[in-house]
């Protein structure tokens, strides 16, 4: 890899009475479900002043960018994460805080040290930047899904919209994130029904757990909304029937081969994915070197785990899974690796937490 994701389901509109389909009116009372209330005169004002304030920040990103290359990426390693996080306060500055993230990610980069990939790496992370930059000051142009993404990306909120998506849904895996101001709760889960992967996100004070929690290796059934955007997995619980349940399901797997596939195709909806959600099936951890690899049972194809992953007890778990045979694992497939989150033995057995 080289360095750079069953019972029923039911799409639908809010319930709607009888007359209201016969006289067409139900496709408008969708159409009304799913749009956003209209804006104020003065939320519009602020909204316009914002996006004013974001375009000023991306051509001065442009701009700080083609001074950086044109000085030679070198003395940028060399005077250390400085630069970075001057333009990291910038974009902050311009309401841009996506901006601000990715330029904080180049900060860490560069104080890393050189050696390495870390020139590869830090040339990687400015070229996406600049990629994202121009699109957000081009973003008329673009399809509305791409334009969505990149509204997204930059750090704009949207909010969910239809069609509601109601199944029987497998939790695959939850996990926490924390920095110094919040914690992120991300619960992966697979629609045994529609096919879906939909990633919950939920968030918490620094320090403090999110209120959601759905454990591994449960079924709920529930209505999702899809947030906007190409390729986005993303989406918001909107409601929940019952309690969570154990369940037998399993989510469908996938080659290794699969995987790669599938994570190209989601570069192609959104440029700066870092990962896609992927379930390997018939897969067995190996070592390989300082590192362990997943490698298909019946192929002479591997993925690499993420370095990330080698630091965790849940490698070890899976390992004591396996005992050498294959297993299907659900992960992160991304530009260095794949980072097991959940799996189940060859026979009968419940999901095992891998994080």
């Amino acid at each position: 890899m080289t360095d750079r994701g069953v019972r029923r389901t039911v799409t639908r509109a809010p319930a709607q009475t009888c007359d209201a389909v016969s006289d067409g009116a139900g496709e408008a009372a969708t159409a009304a479900a799913a749009s956003p209330p209209p804006l104020s005169p003065a939320a519009r004002r602020r909204a316009g002043r914002r996006t004013e304030r974001i375009t000023a920040g991306a051509a001065e990103l442009e701009q700080r960018l083609a001074d950086l290359l044109r000085g030679g990426l070198i003395s940028a390693e060399q005077s250390g994460p400085a630069l970075f996080e001057e333009t990291a306060a910038r974009m902050v500055d311009a309401q841009a805080p996506g901006l601000a993230q990715r330029a904080r990610e180049l900060a860490a980069l560069a104080g890393a040290g050189g050696g390495g990939d870390t020139s590869v790496r830090l040339l990687e992370e400015c070229a996406l930047l600049h990629l994202l930059a121009r699109a957000w000051l081009r973003r008329e142009t673009l399809p509305e899904p791409l334009a969505a993404t990149v509204r997204s990306r930059v750090g704009l909120t949207a909010s969910p919209e239809g069609p509601v998506i109601r199944d029987d849904w497998l939790v695959l895996a939850q996990y926490d994130t924390s920095d110094s101001r919040l914690t992120t709760r991300r619960i992966w889960l697979h629609g045994t029904a529609s096919g879906r992967t939909a990633l919950l996100l939920s968030y918490g004070a620094a320090g403090r757990a999110p209120d959601l929690t759905l454990p591994a290796g449960l079924a709920v059934d529930a209505e999702l909304t899809p947030y906007p955007g190409a390729g986005q997995p993303r989406m918001a619980l909107t409601e929940r029937f019952g309690t969570p349940a154990p369940t037998t399901v399993r989510p469908p797997g996938t080659t290794t081969s699969g995987a790669l596939a599938r994570y190209g195709a989601a570069l192609r909806d959104d440029p700066w994915r870092e990962s896609v959600p992927v379930t390997l099936d018939r897969v067995v951890p190996v070592p390989d070197g300082d590192g362990w690899q997943l490698a298909d049972a019946g192929e002479d194809h591997a993925l690499p785990v993420g370095a990330a992953a080698r630091s965790r007890p849940g490698l070890w778990r899976l390992v004591a899974l396996s005992g050498g045979a294959p297993v299907r694992v659900f992960g992160e497939c991304g530009p260095r690796g794949f980072t097991p989150l959940a799996a189940w033995p060859q026979g009968p057995g419940e999901a095992v937490s891998l994080c």
